[in-house]
């Protein structure tokens, strides 16, 4: 009975200061760069075909109240101190460096990390001239599903249902679908650039691919502040 409870003693002791530094992490704003770099590195390694596609790194907010203005997220280490600029929606180029992932060099939020997730986000590039051919929209939005595959059996029972479109709410960008023989402008709505994301103050216009023909051209006025793939 006393080995028992001299373990059990063992056993505390050993869990308390990971709780404590659980809790630390949370207090003080860091996250491990090791971890988002296991996370992100997937994709630098992934050897089929992506050219359609980018992967950032995201600090998005858990629910609707947290807003993204005046966030900044921080690379510091022993050797290196890097600012890492957010975009609209949250996204950065996350840097892959050995330096940095030696030492465990911390990722600083400027707020509570708690109200906060951070994971990987894939996207589609965008095009300078707006221009997109419908078959090559089919074939980011595949190239996207076959990576979250690979890193997500869970993907498995999905499939491709087209692109979303995101620019800023108060945007009067509009997306056109073009085939030989109509033009339409997408309907604008109101809703997240990603699935899942908390963040919906976002005007979005959804091409899907059941309403149209492969060989059809998509306008965009404006440049996105986000294309995604939309999986079903």
């Amino acid at each position: 009975m006393a080995v028992h409870r001299s373990l059990l003693v063992l056993l505390l002791c050993a869990a308390v200061p990971a709780l404590a530094q659980a809790q630390a992490m949370q207090d003080s704003g860091w996250v491990s760069y090791r971890d988002a770099y296991r996370a992100m590195v997937s994709f630098a390694k992934y050897g089929k075909a992506k050219n359609f596609l980018q992967n950032h790194y995201q600090v998005a907010p858990r629910d609707g109240t947290q807003s993204l203005d005046g966030l900044r997220l921080t690379l510091s280490g022993r050797t290196t101190q890097l600012n890492l600029p957010l975009d609209v929606t949250g996204r950065t180029t996350f840097p892959l460096l050995k330096a940095a992932y030696d030492e465990n060099a911390l990722l600083v939020l400027n707020r509570k990390i708690s109200h906060f997730t951070f994971q990987p986000r894939l996207s589609i590039v965008a095009r300078v001239d707006g221009l997109y051919e419908g078959q090559d929209l089919r074939t980011a939005c595949d190239q996207a599903l076959q990576y979250m595959r690979y890193t997500d059996p869970g993907y498995n029972g999905r499939h491709c249902a087209g692109v979303r479109f995101a620019f800023m709410k108060k945007s009067d960008a509009t997306v056109r679908v073009r085939d030989p023989e109509r033009e339409v402008t997408l309907p604008p709505e109101e809703g997240p650039a990603f699935d899942g994301d908390a963040n919906a103050g976002f005007r979005v216009m959804v091409y899907r691919f059941a309403d149209w023909p492969e060989r059809v051209q998509v306008i965009s006025q404006n440049a996105p502040v986000a294309i995604a793939p939309v999986l079903e």
